[in-house]
């Protein structure tokens, strides 16, 4: 009945989506199973894609050729570019979504995409053959063959859903859970866990007063996630989200329901998100806060579905209604649906290696919650990576990684696989050293290239990027020749209280002053607007932050060739560690169980200290 595979994904998720799209799009033929065809790229929790350094993935996601960035920008409602006063490291894309929109275009680019066959099923074991992963059996008694096999199984793996004392098997609501997978698997060796997630209640937006919330617009620009030249929603058809507070008498109504709250009655055994606390954490936590912020976010344009962000939660249904009826705008609020939480399986990340095939079993690979990470986005990039390494794995080519200092989907994997997590995992920016070098605006100049080379990231795409380059270094040129005079320029720096020249100045020296951006000198210095030519807001934007953080930019980039020195000194696969006795004990249990792949690695599993890494050097060169 079924063909032979070259890779099998299990699970339609995000991570599951760009898998799937990754590995068929080089080449591989692949079947994607999922429990559910229509809850496939399902947005399970917020209506929304990016954020703080989440939207730097979600580019980086693109810029390699996956698809979220696309369908994003084909279904977002609201576009806002977060953290603009700062610099340009901390700029990071947010899009509200569509969800009904977002999970159409996903289905949609998947069934265009040549090599991917759909199954609907449950996978209830992997078959393994010779000591390595050969495909799947599922709830139906059916043996699928294939070479390499991925499983993103989010929160379904013996998901439990919480609501109050109720406590009921699932991995969505209304969804059934996944049985069979973690057995087989901790039979074989390998270590699981449980982790907790939750979500919001959902309200009709119909019962909401708004006059009484602030509002949210979106951007004038919007930006977009995708590289590709799309046409995107127009700024004065986005639609606002709203902003309201929690105060004492919601908490005090909320503190009514903790004897009856799964997470304080000890029936929820998994770790929570430490960043995405639900209400009744809020309140115990920050027990000093009388108010607590909460986002009003519609879920698209012809829906009255509103996702309360910021209010998850696991307590009664009634204690949930009527706390939230005490937020100012929620006076007459009717629930959709009520919040809950959700306990599941995960598999430590220590586990894997660089390629996201576990150590254990080859040929099988982990992406998304089930490696402890939570979040759309950290799933989205693992699935590609997943993807894209089942594929190199089936057709026995190199497996494709990235650096901590090349993308921020190198340090999420690289912090997975060195550290571990025993919390749900999620991305900021200060998790990565190079974020300078690892910006939103460059990741199609960082990823692009590798990816074309790998036959991923398509010509179109090569050659944006090469017209980009060359668009940048004839405005960088332009601004290194271009000369203003004093009485051009002396009343725009004086409006804008910056210190007056007495002479000519090139522009290139000007825009290093902090508060002058190019845009604004262009306009008060119209020909060297001209002087530009046709040349694309991208790539005056990207010329400006070359030439205003250079400095900071080769300071980086000389401390990643420090760092890949270490990264240089690969550690033999079958190094004896027991040889290096005089490390300390936990650096050995270590060194042992994560098995790292070089030293720089070394030097960044928790609990090693750099006295370790230097007795490993020695015993290395012995």
């Amino acid at each position: 009945m079924f063909p032979d595979y070259d890779v099998i994904v299990v699970g339609a998720g995000h991570a599951g989506c760009e898998a799937a799209a990754a590995a068929a799009n080089l080449g591989s033929k692949v079947l994607l199973i999922t429990m559910n065809m229509q809850t496939i790229a399902q947005m399970s929790c917020n209506p929304a894609m990016g954020g703080i350094a989440k939207g730097q993935i979600v580019r980086e996601i693109d810029a390699i050729g996956g698809y979220s960035g696309i369908v994003t920008d084909l279904s977002m409602i609201q576009f806002r570019m977060l953290n603009r006063s700062k610099g340009p490291a901390m700029w990071s894309p947010r899009a509200q979504s569509d969800r009904m929109l977002f999970a159409a275009k996903w289905r949609e680019m998947l069934e265009q995409t040549p090599n991917v066959d759909f199954y609907q099923d449950m996978v209830t074991s992997i078959i393994i053959k010779n000591g390595k992963a050969a495909g799947v059996v599922t709830g139906m008694g059916n043996e699928i063959n294939s070479k390499a096999v991925v499983v993103t199984s989010g929160t379904f793996l013996n998901g439990v859903i919480h609501i109050g004392e109720k406590r009921f098997g699932g991995g969505r609501v209304a969804e059934k859970a996944a049985t069979g997978i973690t057995e087989q698997l901790v039979e074989l060796g390998f270590e699981a866990d449980r982790l907790k997630t939750g979500t919001p209640p959902r309200v009709d937006g119909r019962s909401l007063d708004y006059s009484k919330m602030e509002e949210q617009k979106g951007d004038e620009e919007i930006v977009g996630f995708s590289y590709l030249p799309i046409e995107r929603l127009k700024p004065e058809n986005q639609r606002s989200c709203h902003i309201t507070y929690t105060n004492t008498t919601v908490h005090d109504i909320l503190k009514t329901g903790f004897d009856r709250s799964p997470m304080y009655q000890g029936r929820i055994e998994g770790v929570g998100p430490r960043y995405c606390p639900s209400i009744e954490d809020k309140i115990n936590r920050f027990a000093d806060r009388d108010r607590h912020q909460i986002f009003v976010e519609p879920e698209g344009f012809n829906t009255v579905e509103i996702y309360v962000n910021g209010f998850s939660t696991s307590l009664p249904e009634e204690v949930q209604h009527e706390a939230l009826r005490m937020i100012p705008g929620f006076e007459n609020c009717r629930i959709f649906r009520p919040g809950y939480a959700i306990e599941y399986d995960y598999f430590p990340p220590t586990q894997l290696q660089y390629s996201l095939e576990t150590k254990m079993l080859p040929n099988l690979f982990f992406a998304g919650q089930i490696n402890g990470t939570t979040g759309y986005e950290e799933a989205a990039c693992q699935g590609l990576m997943a993807g894209i390494n089942a594929h190199q794995n089936a057709k026995h080519l190199e497996p494709f990684v990235l650096k901590r200092s090349e993308a921020y989907i190198g340090v999420l994997i690289d912090d997975l696989i060195s550290k571990g997590t025993d919390e749900p995992y999620r991305m900021f920016t200060s998790r990565a050293e190079f974020r300078t070098l690892l910006r939103q605006d460059n990741a199609d100049l960082r990823l692009t290239e590798m990816s074309h080379k790998l036959g991923l990231a398509s010509a179109e795409r090569m050659q944006m990027v090469n017209q980009k380059n060359e668009s940048v270094s004839e405005i960088k040129n332009v601004l290194n020749n271009f000369n203003i005079d004093s009485e051009a320029i002396n009343p725009f720096l004086e409006s804008i209280g910056s210190s007056v020249i007495s002479e000519k100045q090139r522009a290139s020296k000007i825009i290093l002053r902090p508060n002058v951006s190019l845009t604004d000198l262009m306009k008060a210095v119209p020909n060297l607007k001209e002087a530009f030519g046709d040349a694309s807001v991208d790539s005056i934007e990207q010329a400006e932050i070359q030439i205003k953080y250079e400095r900071y930019i080769e300071k980086e980039l000389e401390l990643v060739h420090k760092m890949s020195q270490m990264e240089d000194l690969i550690i033999p696969e079958n190094f004896d560690y027991d040889k290096v006795s005089a490390v300390s004990k936990e650096a050995l249990q270590k060194f042992k169980k994560i098995k790292p792949r070089t030293l720089g690695q070394a030097s960044r599993i928790s609990g090693v200290n750099p006295s370790d890494v230097q007795i490993l050097m020695v015993y290395m060169g012995r």
